[in-house]
Protein backbone atom coordinates (compact mmCIF):
# COMPACT_ATOMS: atom_id res chain seq x y z
CA UNK A 1 0.00 0.00 0.00
CA UNK A 2 1.33 3.43 -0.65
CA UNK A 3 2.01 5.52 1.84
CA UNK A 4 0.37 9.21 1.80
CA UNK A 5 0.86 12.17 3.15
CA UNK A 6 -1.06 14.12 5.19
CA UNK A 7 -1.11 17.25 7.41
CA UNK A 8 -2.45 17.84 10.82
CA UNK A 9 -1.99 20.37 13.43
CA UNK A 10 -1.10 19.79 16.89
CA UNK A 11 -0.23 21.79 19.68
CA UNK A 12 3.81 22.48 20.55
CA UNK A 13 3.02 20.76 23.73
CA UNK A 14 1.72 17.16 22.05
CA UNK A 15 4.32 17.41 19.19
CA UNK A 16 6.95 17.25 21.96
CA UNK A 17 5.63 14.67 23.71
CA UNK A 18 5.29 12.48 20.62
CA UNK A 19 8.67 13.06 20.11
CA UNK A 20 9.99 12.49 23.35
CA UNK A 21 7.74 9.23 22.70
CA UNK A 22 9.61 8.79 19.35
CA UNK A 23 12.86 8.98 20.61
CA UNK A 24 12.46 7.11 23.91
CA UNK A 25 11.10 3.87 21.52
CA UNK A 26 13.66 4.94 18.65
CA UNK A 27 11.13 5.14 16.37
CA UNK A 28 10.24 7.83 13.57
CA UNK A 29 7.53 9.86 14.55
CA UNK A 30 5.23 8.61 11.35
CA UNK A 31 5.74 5.59 13.08
CA UNK A 32 4.63 6.13 16.09
CA UNK A 33 1.67 7.82 15.42
CA UNK A 34 1.02 5.34 12.53
CA UNK A 35 1.12 2.56 15.11
CA UNK A 36 -1.29 5.19 17.63
CA UNK A 37 -3.86 5.41 14.83
CA UNK A 38 -3.92 1.79 14.47
CA UNK A 39 -4.38 1.47 17.89
CA UNK A 40 -7.18 3.69 18.35
CA UNK A 41 -9.16 2.18 15.54
CA UNK A 42 -8.83 -1.30 16.91
CA UNK A 43 -9.79 -0.31 20.52
CA UNK A 44 -13.14 1.76 19.26
CA UNK A 45 -13.46 -1.59 17.20
CA UNK A 46 -13.22 -3.64 20.11
CA UNK A 47 -15.57 -0.70 21.80
CA UNK A 48 -18.36 -1.06 19.82
CA UNK A 49 -18.46 -4.90 19.83
CA UNK A 50 -18.67 -4.57 23.61
CA UNK A 51 -21.30 -1.95 23.54
CA UNK A 52 -23.32 -4.06 21.17
CA UNK A 53 -23.03 -7.17 23.52
CA UNK A 54 -24.06 -5.21 26.46
CA UNK A 55 -26.76 -3.99 24.56
CA UNK A 56 -28.04 -7.50 23.58
CA UNK A 57 -27.75 -9.22 26.98
CA UNK A 58 -30.04 -6.52 28.60
CA UNK A 59 -32.30 -6.77 25.66
CA UNK A 60 -32.56 -10.48 26.52
CA UNK A 61 -31.82 -10.33 30.56
CA UNK A 62 -28.79 -11.91 30.15
CA UNK A 63 -26.73 -11.20 33.58
CA UNK A 64 -23.23 -11.16 33.32
CA UNK A 65 -22.79 -14.90 35.13
CA UNK A 66 -25.40 -15.62 32.52
CA UNK A 67 -23.15 -14.62 29.66
CA UNK A 68 -20.09 -16.66 31.11
CA UNK A 69 -21.98 -19.83 31.65
CA UNK A 70 -23.02 -19.51 27.36
CA UNK A 71 -19.17 -18.81 26.32
CA UNK A 72 -18.49 -21.87 28.13
CA UNK A 73 -21.13 -23.62 27.25
CA UNK A 74 -19.97 -22.54 23.61
CA UNK A 75 -16.44 -22.99 24.05
CA UNK A 76 -16.72 -26.50 25.44
CA UNK A 77 -15.32 -29.05 23.43
CA UNK A 78 -18.34 -31.29 21.99
CA UNK A 79 -19.19 -34.10 24.85
CA UNK A 80 -18.03 -32.09 27.84
CA UNK A 81 -21.16 -31.73 29.61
Amino acid sequence: MAARVINISLSAELLGEIDEFARSEQRTRSELLREAARQYIENRRWRTIRETGAQTARELGLTESDVERIVGEYRAPAGDG
